[in-house]
């Protein structure tokens, strides 16, 4: 049963258990980011990580659509003769759909439906798991405004896209679906639209099954990983797994090692460790 928790303008928090859905709320404009959406995604984000009982978020649009983009209109001329005005918007929308659901302590799962289109895909690479709906529509359309896919979505991209896709979707601007999205990675799986949130639900379910400190250390190192050489790496890794040992108050490892080596409840590939 889904409850409100916060209230904000122009995005709806609900949470499922300890799964908070994160709502883009702006249906009649397709989601499309408006200053004030980016001012509530930062206070939204910014509870789910205090809130105690959200233990994995999950950032969708309401009404039927991701995320339709920037709102060029109240982002770009609503802000141009208020330069104030313009700096917080933009520093707003960089810190939520980047810098905060990166470096996200706890799970996060982007749930794709309708239309995800320019400054949209940010978040959705910046999520840790991404699951669409088959019949999802993505489209890096910047260059059909006669602009760059710029806020950091070029390099977004890259990160989830092989060069030649990158390259292709958004010099040409061309759409494709979910299933697609899929297809190429730039999601984890595609689903019917009617199972999307089940999907996306169960995985939240597994994910809170994990030992929190855990959890968080590997998509931390992962995500740290790819920037570094073997070298780097090694140590980097070494050093994480040390520190876990340290920050973890429920004891995951020490847990795991007896209900596989004591009490054989536990299996790899076989059975879930329970917390």
């Amino acid at each position: 049963m889904s409850q409100n928790v916060i209230e904000l303008q122009n995005v709806k928090v609900e949470r499922e258990g300890g799964t908070t859905f994160i709502y883009l709320n702006r249906p009649e404009k397709r989601n499309a980011m408006s200053p004030q959406l980016h001012l509530d995604m930062c206070e939204a984000l910014e509870w789910a990580e205090e809130d105690d009982a959200t233990k994995v978020v999950v950032l969708s649009g309401a009404g039927g659509n991701f995320c339709a983009g920037q709102d060029l209109k109240l982002y770009f001329r609503g802000t141009e003769d208020d330069p104030k005005a313009r700096a917080r918007a933009r520093r707003a929308a960089h810190s939520w759909r980047w810098d905060k659901l990166s470096n996200f302590p706890k799970p996060t799962i982007a749930m794709v439906h309708g239309y995800c289109f320019g400054g949209g895909f940010t978040p959705v690479i910046a999520c840790d798991f991404a699951i669409a709906a088959d019949d999802a529509t993505f489209g890096v359309s910047e260059v059909n405004w006669g602009i760059i896919p710029g806020g950091l979505v070029a390099w977004a991209i890259t990160q989830v896209m092989n060069y030649r896709d990158a390259i292709y979707y958004s010099a040409t601007g061309e759409q494709f679906s979910g299933q697609e999205a899929a297809a190429m990675k730039f999601v984890n799986k595609s689903v019917a639209l009617q199972d999307l949130k089940p999907t996306v639900l169960e995985l939240a379910q597994s994910l809170q099954a994990k030992s929190p400190a855990a959890l968080r250390y590997t998509k931390e190192a992962i995500r740290a990983v790819r920037s570094m050489s073997r070298e780097q790496a090694f140590d980097y890794l070494n050093a994480k797994s040390d520190a876990l040992k340290y920050a973890d108050p429920e004891g995951g490892r020490k847990k795991a090692m007896s209900q596989f080596l004591d009490d054989k409840t536990y299996k790899p590939g076989l059975g879930a460790y329970k917390r």
